[in-house]
């Protein structure tokens, strides 16, 4: 296997905007349909007994369990936020073996928590794991720079050098300079996609009319073929953020 399929999408905890609807049910619909080998997602909610109360439909497995079922043979969740009626974190979907996995809090500040959930993925055929990183920064410049430091520091300390690694999800990246691209990327030699593809990366937020660029997906060891982001009505109705997707090549 040379090429894969890979995915980053937001899902708001799978409730539509200002959380009125139940979503989560459709998401899956439009998520198998993208055909993706490996899922990035942020916002996946692992419990919550009020809405489970609130919502007929609620699903009864943690929502990362939910979206896998029978497509994506293996998952991990990384639980950031924790509260008395539940929690919610990153999760990353696979298609292929998840090895390893681990979760690493770099909260900013305890009214935020955020963690980076590093994967290592067997893909058939490969000589060395994929590692896969999904992450969802701080709102904060000061904060994400912190946590891009920290990304920055596992990376080097526990990717090797010739292994293929994607970084992938909501950075919250608002300033025009691109800072992820300068702080994380460039030292290690990472590329954005769809700055590759588009010379800059993709308006991403809100979905339903794009206009800041607050996803990413980066990637090293790997020529893309293939970036496109699923935004519009219909992505609209079920998250504040549109769905990024990549088709790359191992090199």
């Amino acid at each position: 296997m040379q090429q894969i399929h890979v995915v980053t999408y937001n899902i708001h905890k799978g409730l539509s905007l200002f959380n009125r609807r139940l979503v989560i049910h459709e998401l899956r619909d439009r998520l198998r349909d993208l055909g993706a080998d490996i899922v990035f997602l942020q916002e996946v909610q692992g419990t919550h007994d009020h809405n489970a109360l609130r919502h007929g439909d609620w699903p009864a497995q943690p929502q990362h369990e939910f979206l896998a079922d029978a497509v994506w043979g293996d998952f991990a969740y990384g639980r950031n936020a924790v509260y008395d009626h539940g929690h919610h974190g990153n999760a990353i979907l696979s298609r292929f073996p998840i090895e390893r996995w681990d979760n690493e809090d770099v909260s900013a500040h305890r009214f935020e928590q955020r963690g980076l959930l590093h994967c290592e993925i067997a893909v058939p055929g490969w000589d060395t794991h994929l590692h896969c990183v999904c992450v969802h920064l701080a709102l904060t410049a000061r904060g994400r720079s912190r946590q891009l430091e920290r990304l920055r520091q596992r990376i080097e300390q526990l990717v090797p050098a010739g292994a293929p690694l994607v970084i992938a999800g909501d950075f919250n990246d608002w300033h025009w300079r691109h800072k992820a691209t300068h702080e994380l990327a460039h030292p290690l030699n990472m590329h954005e996609v769809f700055e590759l593809m588009k010379g800059l990366p993709a308006r991403s937020f809100p979905a339903l009319l794009p206009l800041f660029r607050l996803d990413r997906i980066y990637v090293r060891g790997f020529r893309v073929r293939r970036a496109h982001v699923h935004h519009g009505r219909a992505w609209g109705r079920i998250s504040d953020h549109a769905v990024l997707a990549t088709t790359l090549e191992r090199v």
